[in-house]
């Protein structure tokens, strides 16, 4: 499963990516935790807000970071779980 976190690098798009991190760890998932920072590639996306959470390419949430249990949720359901 690749996990991307799509944003510039700002402090909501670094907690973005620590929660997804944390998440899929403990729900042990086999991951690939790859940061889309181009401006020109998140809006490829169709993601016109960040932070935007993507995984297999496929846009799960944008524009604000998600819970701890969201997060873990949208990583359940992308992994078909």
């Amino acid at each position: 499963m690749k996990i991307q976190i799509l944003g510039t690098g700002c402090p909501k798009c670094k907690k973005m990516a620590e929660l997804a991190e944390a998440a899929a760890a403990e729900l042990g998932l086999n991951y690939e935790l790859v940061k889309v920072t181009g401006i020109s590639e998140i809006l490829d996306f169709g993601v016109m807000a960040t932070p935007g959470l993507a995984v297999d390419g496929k846009v799960l949430a944008a524009g604000g970071v998600p819970t701890p249990e969201q997060m873990k949720r949208l990583l359940t359901q992308a992994a078909g779980k």
